[in-house]
């Protein structure tokens, strides 16, 4: 006979079992703020030529457009945490949302390009604290039943916004003008505070903790992710420690990385608290997040790259040839939402990996003539690989904590997905060089003299020029930019391939996660 006396635990958790209307909808509007922040980033990466010959700025000087939002994203994304606890959900989240919608309208008309930079930099920092805020909430404020629910909610966010930035920015700077990237925020931005001003109760704030606010660990944490971002950002175009810029930079980060570690692990009350790492699966769900960053952010660069180097696409074409994993992974969202309450999330995350290492492996056969059909199948693989892997992960890391320390791992958690884009692009951008490097000097080493078909083409190409200068000269400059571009496509095949590998391999990771207890109350035990 089944013993149906209702427990104390019972009591309390059953009235949470159901989600009331107006969590669910300040849920949602703080979700369309994170969408917004996340999306910004992507958005102006697809027009910073126009930005540039708007305000007149050199291209080195245009490309501190994103790195100053993502140093300064990078360094309040941890920061959140405590200033969650401090402020509270309801407060944290409207300065947030005011100060990027303010931050936005400043950008829009910015006349120079050192003032696009401060106000891109104050944009990244104030909107950084929307992300894990929502984060946080998903796994505190529902109950783990409605998991299936949130979790694909924040996942389809945190990986459809950056996938759809380059059409969105392609579409607004085609139909309107690079300003609009920023001014589309402003209205949305205005909804977005108000609606949680008036909706989000989720928890109080806790001012006695800015009165023992670690300042110290606050310069060290900036020092040590600013100056990491800065190296992984400029690297690889600047030849790395031989650049003095990066070599000081590089330095930094490791004298702060440092000094940040001593910090968190002797302070009363750390800036971060890193004993979330403690519990396995929130540290190996972040290593797979920072892995899973570098596939995100690093396809959300090399498709558009390819497109716009070799196929010579427009911003807009860019947009409309990207679009496909977007749409597949909206589509795919629900069909992650189902699977989590049927099927062990581990074999669900492998899976994912495997399809998005399928993605890749079809790409790594790549030519010059590849175009939006020969794109299709490995876009869509990489939309649902993308979802498959993210969503769980999401869940088992941050699902399985105690309510009182998801604040904090969250804005670790969020963190490791942004490194992992920002390393997962210096290696691809090394991996491009090098192996096209490599590529030029091989092919050059078979396009002789004593190459029939080189021979061939050059003269075909001189016969064709004859009349229009040194015919010869021209001819040579036309094969080798032939040669060139052969190269390049040749190390996007590697690049690929080397993704392939990375992702097969990652997805025997999954055998260190515990398998999360389905039946456990959100927030209680490990």
């Amino acid at each position: 006979m089944t013993d149906t006396t209702a427990t104390p635990a019972m009591m309390r958790a059953a009235p949470t079992e159901r989600i009331e209307p107006r969590r669910l909808v300040a849920f949602l509007i703080m979700v369309f703020g994170m969408f917004m922040s996340i999306l910004d980033i992507q958005v102006v990466s697809a027009s910073l030529t126009d930005i540039q010959a708007g305000l007149s700025a050199s291209s080195t000087e245009v490309s501190w457009v994103q790195t100053a939002y993502l140093i300064a994203e990078v360094i309040a994304i941890p920061l959140s945490g405590y200033l969650s606890r401090a402020l509270g959900t309801r407060l944290l989240f409207a300065i947030s949302a005011a100060g990027f919608t303010v931050a936005s309208f400043l950008c829009g008309f910015a006349s120079s390009i050192e003032q696009m930079i401060l106000w891109r930099a104050i944009q990244g920092f104030l909107g950084a604290g929307m992300i894990p805020t929502v984060f946080a909430s998903a796994y505190t404020v529902f109950p783990r039943s409605k998991f299936h629910i949130v979790g694909p909610i924040i996942g389809l966010v945190a990986t459809l916004a950056p996938t759809i930035g380059p059409t969105v920015g392609g579409i607004i700077t085609d139909l309107m003008s690079w300003h609009w990237l920023f001014f589309i925020n402003v209205v949305p931005g205005i909804i977005i505070t108000i609606g949680v001003l008036a909706l989000v109760d989720f928890d109080q704030p806790n001012f006695a903790l800015l009165e023992h606010f670690d300042w110290f660990g606050l310069i060290t944490m900036a020092g040590f992710l600013g100056a990491l971002e800065y190296v992984l950002e400029e690297g690889p175009q600047y030849e790395w420690l031989q650049d003095t810029s990066v070599a000081v930079c590089a330095a930094v980060c490791v004298v702060s990385a440092i000094a940040f570690f001593y910090r968190v692990l002797t302070a009363r009350e750390p800036i971060v608290d890193i004993r979330a790492f403690k519990n396995r699966n929130f540290g190996v769900g972040c290593l797979i997040s920072f892995c899973v960053g570098i596939g995100l952010y690093g396809l959300t660069y090399i498709y558009p790259r390819y497109l716009s180097e070799v196929r010579g696409y427009s911003a807009l074409m860019i947009g409309e040839t990207m679009f496909v994993s977007g749409a597949t992974m909206f589509l795919t969202a629900p069909i992650v939402g189902r699977l989590m309450q049927k099927v062990d999330m581990r074999l669900i995350i492998a899976l994912g990996l495997i399809i998005f290492a399928l993605g890749s492996y079809q790409m790594t056969w790549i030519t010059r003539d590849y175009d939006f059909y020969e794109l299709l199948l490995p876009q869509i693989l990489r939309g649902v690989g993308m979802m498959f892997a993210m969503v769980p992960t999401n869940t088992i890391a941050l699902g399985t904590l105690e309510a009182d320390r998801v604040k904090n791992a969250s804005g670790l958690f969020n963190l490791t997905r942004n490194l992992g884009g920002a390393v997962g692009l210096a290696v691809i951008n090394e991996v491009l060089n090098d192996r096209t490097d490599l590529h030029i000097s091989r092919l050059q080493d078979r396009v002789t003299w004593g190459n029939i078909m080189a021979t061939e083409t050059l003269n075909d190409f001189t016969q064709r020029l004859q009349g229009m200068g040194d015919a010869a000269l021209m001819a040579m400059k036309q094969l080798s930019q032939i040669v060139h571009r052969q190269a390049v496509v040749m190390g996007y095949g590697d690049a690929f391939f080397m993704l392939t590998l990375f992702y097969v391999g990652l997805s025997l990771l999954v055998m260190f996660l515990k398998k999360p207890n389905p039946n456990a109350v959100a927030g209680r035990g490990h």
